[in-house]
């Protein structure tokens, strides 16, 4: 009976990939470093893998805000504009007519590229003859920067990671002293009992009348 049901959750798993499309949808990063290279990120996934679709991108940026969008970029490699001249090229999907990933990459990246950046993809969906038309849209505003910075949660991270060996190590210590300590205790009741032993011994030995001992010795004698 689990053999049919693992099969069947298998055939479920392989059935939820299809439908997906194995694609899944990150946000792009937002910070840049001065005269490297930067990726534009925007990938918009498609929900149903079976159905036929054409899909177009274009890129568009605003460098005040509450100001109109321009467009920069047309799929594929068309530049537009003498701001980003020759400085953006295609890093999306590849030999596909359906675009699911429409990322492009800005080089030689200056402070005047700093900005808001606008995504927007067109896909055609075709279903049973109908023509289905969708439009996905990505925002996000870059900065630039003369050097990268390191964001919080990293370094959150790495005084936990601190926090929490010091508190290992603390505890450990701890853990040795109480553990040396009851071996010590130990060691001395042993020897204070044995002392003891002794003692009792040898009064009782030396309680025992002359004749007494002079037998026992004669019977470790022989």
């Amino acid at each position: 009976m689990w053999v049919l049901g693992l099969l069947l959750a298998v055939l479920l798993l392989m059935k939820g990939q299809e439908s997906w499309g194995a694609c899944v949808e990150v946000d792009s990063d937002t910070e840049a470093v001065a005269t490297g290279n930067f990726k534009l990120g925007c990938i918009c996934c498609k929900r149903r893998a079976e159905v036929h679709a054409t899909a177009s991108v274009d890129w568009y940026y605003m460098k005040v805000p509450n100001t109109s969008f321009v467009q920069i970029y047309s799929f594929r490699d068309i530049t537009m504009g003498p701001q980003f001249d020759k400085r953006l090229t295609w890093d999306g999907s590849e030999n596909s007519t359906d675009l699911q990933d429409g990322s492009i990459i800005l080089h030689n990246v200056t402070t005047n590229d700093t900005g808001h950046y606008r995504c927007e993809i067109t896909r055609n969906l075709t279903i049973h003859n109908y023509c289905i038309r969708t439009y996905s849209q990505k925002n996000f505003t870059l900065t630039v920067v003369e050097k990268p910075t390191r964001p919080d949660a990293s370094i959150i991270s790495e005084v936990m990671m601190y926090v929490s060996i010091i508190g290992l190590q603390l505890w450990l210590l701890v853990e040795m002293i109480y553990c040396y300590g009851k071996i010590s205790a130990a060691g001395v009741a042993q020897r204070e009992s044995m002392s003891v032993h002794t003692h009792q011994g040898w009064a009782e030995y030396s309680a025992t009348s002359p004749t007494e001992k002079n037998s026992e010795d004669l019977l470790v004698d022989e």
